[in-house]
């Protein structure tokens, strides 16, 4: 079998595997979300935190749980890593410098797991199952809460109420991640992947010196980091080392918990707003974006130019000779169309055209599926946008799910779709221009303006994934990427839950013979359209310099 061939049947086994899971997932998510009972150790959870779950929470209170919460995370994950060297079960670890430790906390609180250390030489047990792990969990089951917000502010009417918090936070990790998490962990373990707390063991001889690994609760944490949209190894070599990913089948898995919650939410909001017509076209928009970037990856992989690449049957330089081109080429595409970050090859030694992919489909907005939650947020906001501009097109007030998208609406969505480019572009251009930085790029020119750009491209979309020649282990790296990757987080969400608020306060508008049919290929052709025009307009500057340049000259 061809390696184009064995790439193709891939891909098919994992959309039958997602069409097979997508409805009876998405049916289930629903029905925790709406549900009015409390299970008993969700009650002793409220009861712990002193929280009230039947208590509906306006937009503005919705927020202030999620930043609340959000930062005792950090706090408490920062100051773990900080106090390592003092606990048990650290390995011998010494604690985390500060500027790593904020970054790291940071960076997992945000649902991004960016990582500028090695795995197995920094961080012990504790802080990996106890913080991260748990960071993991809790920071997906936020970016869930979230989307469930928007959604009832389309489902709701003559109400400020989006639902409480808590409630869905609780809901969202103890029903759905923690169930979903423990399944896939015994998949994995099934299929070589380690879980153990065994210490630092010396495995043999290697480049004349001794060769050492230590053993961890892997399994649990990569089914997460999978099922959750994190994207954290346990090692430096993430889902590329044998320990996390052993085989072509757990390969083929892994990608299919990245995508499995942020295809299925697509159903779950249309069980919620009362039409399921209305989460296909959201399904259809965003299995259109992530089928045509696999598409055109392995395109670029198998096909590019040169002898050498010709030879060998595509370009293999940094791929994991277990998977194969058409494997990685799925993996890279999945994980940055998502806010995963995990990689099973190295993105920085894709062809040019190949690493100009990844960073585009971090650039659209993670919208395709997106991460749990934030891909479904992403989405919907973009929907609005594209309501807005039929509506301007045909000359009428532009309207979406029965509510309408007047000026308060259409200022929070714009400002949500501008954050995050403005985050990507000034903090790139700041570290070019400053004459440390770029020090710690491997490579000069094009690729080397890529490493940065995608850098903070991954952080400010919280990502987490990386070109792998850039050193961020620096307090200028740790310290920009740490304010990039909170400010990447919160501020969408607070233009996202003022929007939830803003459309539930309204009456549903009657449909009319001049109403945008928004479940129909016309309204997805839109939505596709718009999402490439406006991130190709605000992105080809930046992506003309580096991995577009890089590619036209190779």
């Amino acid at each position: 079998m061809g390696p184009v061939l064995a790439g193709v049947l891939q891909l098919l086994a994992l959309i039958a595997a997602l069409a097979l899971a997508c409805i009876p997932l998405g049916n289930y998510m629903a029905k925790v979300y709406s549900s009015d009972n409390h299970w008993r150790v969700e009650k002793w959870v409220y009861k712990g935190i002193g929280a009230n779950p039947d208590t509906e929470m306006t937009w503005s209170a919705y927020l202030r749980g999620v930043l609340a919460f959000s930062a005792v995370g950090v706090l408490f994950l920062y100051l773990l890593m900080r106090l390592q060297g003092v606990l048990p079960g650290s390995l011998g670890f010494s604690s985390v410098d500060p500027a790593q430790s904020f970054n790291t906390a940071v960076s997992f609180v945000t649902n991004t797991n960016w990582q500028s250390y090695y795995g197995e030489q920094t961080m012990g047990h504790v802080v990996q199952t106890a913080g991260l792990a748990v960071q993991n969990f809790v920071s997906a089951a936020v970016g869930m809460a979230v989307a469930v917000a928007l959604v009832r502010g389309f489902a709701r009417s003559r109400t400020g109420a989006l639902g409480n918090f808590w409630s869905d936070l609780v809901r969202g990790t103890l029903r759905i991640l923690m169930p979903a998490a423990a399944i896939a962990a015994i998949v994995l373990v099934a299929c070589g992947v380690i879980q153990n707390f065994s210490g630092i063991h010396e495995v043999g001889q290697f480049m004349g010196g001794s060769q050492q690994w230590n053993g961890g609760a892997v399994a649990s944490q990569e089914a997460i980091k999978e099922v959750g949209t994190n994207g954290g190894g346990y090692f430096n070599a993430n889902s590329a080392h044998p320990f996390e990913n052993p085989t072509p089948f757990t390969n083929l898995f892994e990608i299919f918990l990245i995508l499995v919650i942020p295809f299925s939410l697509t159903r779950t909001f249309g069980v919620m707003v009362g039409s399921v017509r209305q989460g296909y076209a959201i399904l259809a928009t965003m299995f259109t974006i992530w089928l045509s970037f696999v598409a055109l990856m392995m395109w670029t992989e198998f096909a590019h130019h040169g002898p050498a690449f010709q030879a060998a049957g595509g370009a293999y330089e940094g791929k994991e000779v277990r998977f194969g081109v058409g494997a990685s080429s799925i993996f890279a595409v999945s994980t940055t169309l998502t806010s995963t970050g995990a990689v099973d090859s190295f993105h920085s030694s894709f062809t040019g055209l190949g690493g100009g992919i990844t960073m585009l489909g971090m650039m659209l907005g993670e919208i395709a599926p997106g991460g749990v939650g934030s891909g479904l947020y992403g989405m919907l906001i973009m929907a609005v946008i594209a309501v807005f501009i039929a509506g301007l097109m045909v000359g009428r007030t532009p309207e979406y799910l029965g509510k309408k998208i007047g000026t308060r609406e259409i200022k929070l969505a714009a400002c949500y779709l501008l954050i995050t480019p403005a985050l990507v572009l000034v903090f790139t251009a700041v570290s070019m221009a400053l004459p440390t930085p770029p020090h710690s790029m491997l490579n000069s020119g094009a690729h080397g303006f890529s490493e940065v750009l995608y850098a903070f491209t991954s952080a400010s979309n919280n990502n987490g994934s990386a070109f792998a020649g850039l050193n961020a282990n620096t307090d200028w790296f740790n310290t920009m990427t740490g304010l990039a990757m909170l400010l990447g987080r919160f501020l969408p969400m607070v233009f996202v839950l003022a929007l939830a608020g803003s459309l539930a306060e309204q009456k549903p508008v009657p449909v009319t013979a001049g109403t945008l049919r928004t479940e129909k290929p016309l309204f997805t052709g839109l939505l596709v359209g718009a999402i490439v025009v406006i991130t190709g307009l605000t992105y080809f500057p930046a992506l003309a310099l580096g991995p577009l340049a890089e590619g036209l000259a190779s």
